[in-house]
C-alpha cells in the first residue's frame, strides 16, 4: 500500500511538473540543483528515478520528481522506475523491520535506562558543541568579511 501510495503521489507530482515547466523545477531546487538535476537526467534517463526513490528520507526527491515531468519522460518508464524503487525500498525496510525488530525491541526494554542516559549526554554534548560553535567561529567568520 506504501508503494501504491507513493506511486500515485509520484504521478500526480509529474503530471504537475509536466504542465508547470522549467520554471517550476528552478524554483523549487534552485537554478544550480536544477542544473545538476539535467545532467543526471541527460545522462542516465529514468534510472536517475529509480535510483532516487531507492534513498532514504533526507534526499530531495521531489526535485527529481518535477524534473521528470519538465523533461517529458515517457510515463510507462517513470511510473516502472519508480514503483520498482520504491517498492524495493519498502520492501527492504519491512524485511529489516521483520528480521531485527524483536532483538532490538528486546534490548531496548533491557537497557532503556543506560541508553536514556547516553541519549540526554549525546545531546547536551551536541547543544554545547553548537553553543560554541556559533558563538565563537560564526561571529569570527563575520568580524573577518568586514
Amino acid at each position: 500500500m506504501a508503494t501504491v501510495g507513493e506511486v500515485a503521489g509520484g504521478y500526480v507530482t509529474y503530471r504537475l511538473a509536466a504542465k508547470g515547466g522549467k520554471e517550476t523545477l528552478e524554483r523549487k531546487a534552485g537554478k544550480s540543483r536544477a542544473g545538476r538535476i539535467y545532467c543526471q537526467f541527460e545522462k542516465h534517463g529514468v534510472l536517475t528515478v529509480f535510483a532516487g526513490s531507492i534513498l532514504p528520507p533526507p534526499f530531495p526527491f521531489t526535485s527529481l520528481l518535477v524534473a521528470a515531468g519538465v523533461l517529458q519522460c515517457p510515463p510507462k518508464k517513470f511510473l516502472t522506475a519508480l514503483a520498482a524503487g520504491r517498492g524495493l525500498r519498502f520492501f527492504t525496510v519491512a524485511f529489516l523491520g521483520r528480521t531485527y525488530g524483536r532483538p532490538v525491541v528486546d534490548f531496548f526494554s533491557r537497557h532503556y535506562q543506560s541508553m536514556l542516559y547516553l541519549l540526554i549526554g549525546m545531546a547536551f554534548t551536541t547543544g554545547i558543541a553548537l553553543v560554541i560553535y556559533f558563538r565563537y567561529y560564526r561571529t569570527a567568520g563575520r568580524t573577518k568579511r568586514t
